[in-house]
């Protein structure tokens, strides 16, 4: 997400006509409409996405309203308001109101809701895939493991009452020091397209329990999934105003940026918009946490066992059609193995590209088809700088979705000096660029100015050791694809691909939305009143 991508998105027109659900074929109009029926926030079947605000889904009074497309079909699925900024007061009102009583429950309380959140989630697990895969174009398969990535962090919530525990400590005679994690106020997230569930999951447990309230702006071309979340919130017992739902672009954002009653933003998503919100809300005093743009690499040795790696690599580059901040996107052949690149090749092109409730689907669109466009034009500037296109999946057919945004598995040779390499492609294309030894793909991983991730394969610890040692990254996986930490542990970036100091969920989540207070006291034992009555005759002493 880019703030000048934001403002290109068009908004809809009284003159444009959409096909109904009629656009969507047999397997995805029953949850389409599934999904309209049972949910009060969201709609699959052209109606209007609502804001969720002091606990009540209410229509907005916006004159301009914002196109989600099924990215398989361009059916028009719903319409998602530009938040007025009477309705964007009137959220974070609502949130400050609820702070006041919220922020005073009991850890117990608060940890309650996560425990019955979690269960929501698991029970609504399909309502939500089925709105990801309809609205963001993943697989069936991959839009469970978005939920299941972001219940995980629910279930690490739970554990408030021990995570939160403060510190007291007798300094001096009769002197205690005590520092106690207290919560912000109201606090905002601003979730990318690429999670829908995930990300605001990352966000909403952690800021809760903690104390906080949360303003909540899910990406304006997939909001299906944070408005069925901002239900369970409600189901699981959360207390009206705790959570609310705004939708927009660029204005919105900048409102979050601005308002003096928001005291912390966390954000996941591209470059020129992290560093937008970044620079204008540490401006105002908040706090944020930005998850940027990444390019992550990963070394093949000759030493690898081959087919864990090649298989390896192909389902992290690939999968969710490339749409990961955490995607391989270049994978770095060294010595031998670079003979491999044919089987590999080979591997790619059997991927079955397809609509994301299809029986075997393996990946399925972009987003949309601006970032179709973007993807085919990288792939392109490879050829053009003299690299080459091993696999093109520009042209791909996918029967049945003649409209679709597909690009089907690409596999580009490249050098570091090439547009395919030096910028996040965001699809499902793999650039792979050779090296003579593990040294000189160090120094190409460490040079990259990204720093989210980056892996290795080999079967050699002594190789595996001085990867791990020597690579500059925020999480190293060995002979793991995707090395993401699960939520007891904390997202750990590092280089351009984070700004802010203070880390996603884990430890780091609740730092980041707590703030502590210290309190020194003396209570010197001898002033006790009440001591036993002295029968003696009063003397001076």
């Amino acid at each position: 997400m880019s703030i000048s991508r934001l403002a290109r998105i068009p908004l809809c027109s009284p003159s444009r006509s959409y096909g109904t659900t009629a656009g969507l074929n047999a397997l995805a109009r029953p949850k389409a409409e599934n999904l309209s029926a049972t949910w009060k926030g969201t709609s699959a079947t052209g109606g209007n996405t609502k804001n969720f605000i002091g606990g009540a889904f209410v229509d907005s009074k916006t004159t301009q309203w914002h196109d989600v497309l099924d990215p398989s079909t361009q059916t028009l699925l719903t319409r998602v308001p530009e938040t007025t900024l009477e309705e964007f007061d009137q959220a974070v009102d609502a949130a400050s109101q609820a702070f006041k009583s919220w922020s005073k429950q009991s850890v117990l309380a608060r940890q309650r809701f996560a425990i019955e959140l979690q269960y929501q989630i698991r029970q609504n697990a399909d309502a939500l895939a089925h709105s990801i895969v309809l609205e963001q174009g993943k697989t069936l398969a991959d839009a469970h493991g978005d939920v299941l990535r972001g219940l995980q962090v629910v279930e690490t919530a739970i554990g408030i009452t021990s995570n939160i525990v403060g510190e007291k400590l007798e300094v001096s005679k009769d002197m205690d020091t005590e520092v106690r994690k207290l919560p912000l106020g109201v606090c905002a997230s601003i979730a990318p397209f690429n999670f829908p569930a995930m990300i605001p999951l990352w966000t909403i447990p952690l800021a809760t329990v903690t104390g906080n309230t949360l303003i909540l702006k899910p990406s304006e071309r997939d909001p299906g999934a944070a408005m069925i979340i901002a239900e369970l919130c409600s189901r699981a017992g959360l207390p009206e105003g705790v959570v609310n739902v705004v939708h927009g672009t660029v204005p919105v954002v900048n409102r979050i940026c601005d308002h003096e009653a928001i005291k912390a933003v966390s954000f996941v998503g591209g470059d020129r918009a992290g560093r937008h919100i970044y620079e204008r809300a540490t401006t105002n005093g908040k706090r944020v946490q930005a998850n940027l743009g990444a390019k992550n690499h990963a070394i093949i040795m000759p030493d690898a066992n081959k087919n864990l790696a090649l298989n390896s690599i192909i389902g992290a580059a690939f999968g969710a059609a490339g749409q990961r901040c955490m995607a391989v996107s270049v994978a770095v052949l060294v010595g031998a193995a670079q003979s491999w690149l044919p089987e590999l090749v080979e591997r790619a092109s059997k991927l079955n590209v397809n609509g994301g409730f299809e029986k075997g689907a393996d990946l399925g669109p972009l987003i949309s088809p601006a970032s179709k466009a973007r993807v085919t034009g990288l792939v392109a500037s490879c050829a053009d700088e003299g690299g080459r296109i091993h696999l093109d999946g520009r042209n791909v057919q996918v029967p049945g979705y003649p409209a679709g945004n597909f690009v089907g598995p690409t596999v580009l040779e490249a050098t570091v000096g090439m547009r395919c390499y030096r910028e996040e492609i965001f699809g499902p294309v793999l650039t792979v660029i050779t090296s003579d030894t593990l040294d000189d793909a160090l120094d190409v991983i460490n040079e990259n100015k990204y720093g989210n991730g980056a892996v290795i394969f080999t079967q050699s610890g002594a190789t595996a050791r001085k990867f791990e040692s020597g690579v500059n990254v925020g999480q190293v996986g060995i002979n793991v694809p995707i090395p993401v930490p699960l939520p007891m542990f904390a997202w750990s970036g590092n280089k351009g691909s984070v700004l802010g100091d203070i880390g996603f969920y884990g430890k780091s989540g609740i730092n980041f939305y707590t703030q502590n207070k210290t309190t020194t006291s003396l209570w010197r034992q001898e002033d006790a009143i009440g001591n036993k009555a002295s029968v003696d005759m009063p003397t001076h002493h």
